[in-house]
C-alpha cells in the first residue's frame, strides 16, 4: 500500500513454445493520502462496513486509472491493461487458502483509457485449490528456466516470496514478511512521520535483539510446508505491538532486529533448496542494510558452498519494475488463452486460464487462442554478464 506500481511491456510469442518480453518502462505514483490512511486503517483485525468497503474499492479504481493515463502518457500508447489489484484481505485457514480479496474496480481504468481491462487475476486460482499467491512463479519459471540450476527469484515487497527453478517442477511460496513488518515499526517510531525506512537508515543505527528474535522466529508459519502464503493480515501493526509489549527497545534496535527477521526467513527458506544463485527484486533491493543482512545469511548456511546473491537488473529485468511486468505477462497470458498459474508454485489442481476481463470503448474481439503453452521467456536487453555465463 505504498504506492502504485506502473510498467508498460512489449510481449510477443516467438515460436518453440516461448516468449518475449521488452520492458517499455515502469514508475510508481503514491496514493493519495487519506486513501492510503483508508486503506490501512482497514486492514484487520479493523471491522469493515459494506459502505467503506465499496469506497474503497471505488477510490482505488479511480486511483488505478489515474495511474493507468499516467503510464500511457509516460511510455506510449498500449492495447490491453492487466490490474493486479490491491490486495485487502488474504483468507488462509487450516493452511489452505479460502479466498482472497483485491481492491480496485477495473470499470473506472477501462471507462478513463477505453481499453479492455483484465483484473481478478488470484481468485480463479484459488477456486481450483491454489494459494492464488505468489503468481510471481509463472513469470520466474519462464524466465529462469534456462539458467543453470537451481536457482531461486526472491521478490520483496511487504511480503517476500521466492519461486525455485530447476528441481523437477518449479516450486514458490510467501516465505514472510518483507517489509510489512519494517515498515510497521517506522511508522511507530516516527510517529507516523514516515512510512517506511528509507535506505535502512533507521536499522542502520541499531543492534539486533536476540531474545525478540526469537520470540519473532517461533510463528508457527516459518514452520509449514509450502506452497504458502500470507499477508498483511498476519504480519501487520498488530502484530508487532503484541510481539515488543513486554520488551524494552529504543527504534534503531526495533529496526535492525526485523531487518535481521526478514533476511533469517528468506535465507532459511532460500538454504533449504540448496541454490547456486538468489536473483532478488522488490522494493526491499533499494535496502542496503537488509541486502547486506540477506547476503551474510546466504553465505555457507545449510548448503557447502556460499550462495550468490544477484538484483534482478542484472538479468535485464527491472527490480523495481517486476511486479508490473509480472502483471503485463499474466494479462498477456490470459488474452492469449493460456494458463497463468503454474501449479507447482501456487498448490492448484492445475493450470487454469486466470482472470475476469471488462471490454473497453470498443466491442471485445480475443485473438484466436495460442495453440501450445509457453514454456521460456526471453528478456530483450543487451547481453549481460550473468546472461553471457
Amino acid at each position: 500500500m505504498d504506492g502504485i506500481d506502473i510498467a508498460v511491456a512489449e510481449l510477443s510469442a516467438t515460436g518453440g513454445r516461448a516468449a518475449e518480453l521488452r520492458p517499455c518502462g515502469s514508475t510508481e505514483v503514491a496514493y493519495p493520502a487519506e486513501l492510503r490512511r483508508r486503506l490501512l486503517a482497514a486492514l484487520p483485525p479493523a471491522q469493515l462496513d459494506a459502505r467503506e468497503f465499496c469506497v474503497l474499492d471505488t477510490e482505488v479504481g479511480r486511483a488505478f486509472a489515474d495511474a493507468a493515463r499516467h503510464g500511457i502518457a509516460e511510455f506510449g500508447d498500449v492495447d490491453l491493461i492487466a490490474s493486479l489489484g490491491q490486495t485487502l484481505y488474504h483468507w488462509v485457514e487450516d493452511g489452505r487458502a479460502r479466498g482472497t480479496t483485491q481492491l480496485g474496480q477495473p470499470a473506472w481504468i477501462a471507462e478513463a483509457t477505453g481499453l479492455p481491462v483484465i483484473a481478478d487475476l488470484r481468485a480463479r486460482d484459488v477456486a481450483a485449490g491454489g494459494q492464488g499467491a505468489p503468481l510471481a512463479g509463472v513469470l520466474d519459471a519462464l524466465w529462469l528456466a534456462d539458467r543453470p540450476g537451481p536457482s531461486i527469484a526472491l521478490n520483496i515487497g511487504g511480503i517476500a516470496n521466492i519461486t525455485v527453478v530447476g528441481g523437477p517442477e518449479p516450486l514458490a511460496y510467501d516465505t514472510g514478511p518483507g517489509n510489512a513488518l519494517l515498515d510497521a515499526a517506522a511508522t511507530r517510531v516516527t510517529g507516523g512521520a514516515t512510512a517506511s525506512d528509507v535506505g535502512g537508515l533507521i536499522a542502520a543505527d541499531g543492534r539486533v535483539h536476540r531474545e525478540l528474535l526469537a520470540r519473532l522466529l517461533a510463528d508457527d508459519y516459518y514452520r509449514a510446508a509450502p506452497p504458502k502464503s500470507t499477508g498483511k493480515e498476519h504480519f501487520n501493526a498488530d502484530y508487532l505491538a503484541s510481539a515488543v509489549r513486554d520488551v524494552d527497545i529504543g527504534g534503531p534496535d526495533l529496526l535492525a532486529t526485523l531487518t535481521e527477521l526478514t533476511a533469517a526467513t528468506i535465507a532459511d527458506a532460500c538454504h533449504r533448496h540448496g541454490p547456486r544463485q538468489v536473483i532478488a527484486s522488490g522494493g526491499g533491493v533499494h535496502n542496503p542494510t537488509l541486502m547486506a543482512a540477506l547476503r551474510e545469511r546466504l553465505r555457507g548456511g545449510r548448503t557447502a558452498t556460499d550462495v550468490e546473491l544477484h538484483v534482478s537488473d542484472d538479468l535485464g529485468l527491472p527490480a523495481a519494475g517486476k511486479e508490473g511486468y509480472l502483471t503485463a505477462l499474466l494479462g498477456w497470458l490470459t488474452w492469449n488463452g493460456l494458463p497463468g498459474n503454474v501449479p507447482g508454485t501456487t498448490g492448484a489442481d492445475g493450470p487454469r486460464l486466470l482472470g475476469a476481463i471488462t471490454p473497453g470503448t470498443r466491442p471485445l474481439r480475443l485473438p484466436e487462442p495460442a495453440s501450445e503453452p509457453v514454456h521460456r521467456l526471453r528478456i530483450t536487453h543487451p547481453t549481460t554478464p550473468l546472461e553471457a555465463e
